[in-house]
């Protein structure tokens, strides 16, 4: 079970909004709420890529978009891996032949 929230969600909701469209620096937005400026960054995060995915349902997060980048890197190193067992094993395979 998680932890409650501290904030309820239309504070959350009108703190977006206040930074977004008061043309000011989060930072100063989050001290006039007397919220921390990281909170408000997650939040602004969060929503713009809320707001992206509703644009484009299959639009990745930030942290799929990592993973992914991470599993392609795995990708090729295992085709790396399987095209030198590949061709030790048919060089193994020749040297059992004569």
């Amino acid at each position: 079970m998680g932890r409650p929230n501290k904030y309820p969600d239309q504070f959350r909701k009108d703190a977006i909004e206040l930074a977004r469209s008061s043309g000011r620096p989060i930072a100063e937005v989050a001290r006039s709420l007397n919220i921390a400026e990281g909170t408000l960054w997650n939040w602004v995060r969060a929503a713009r890529d809320a707001d992206s995915r509703a644009g484009d349902p299959a639009a990745l997060s930030e942290s799929e978009r990592d993973e992914l980048a991470r599993l392609r890197k795995q990708v090729i190193e295992l085709q790396t891996d399987k095209e030198i067992l590949r061709r030790a094993a048919a060089y193994f395979a020749r040297e059992t032949m004569r």
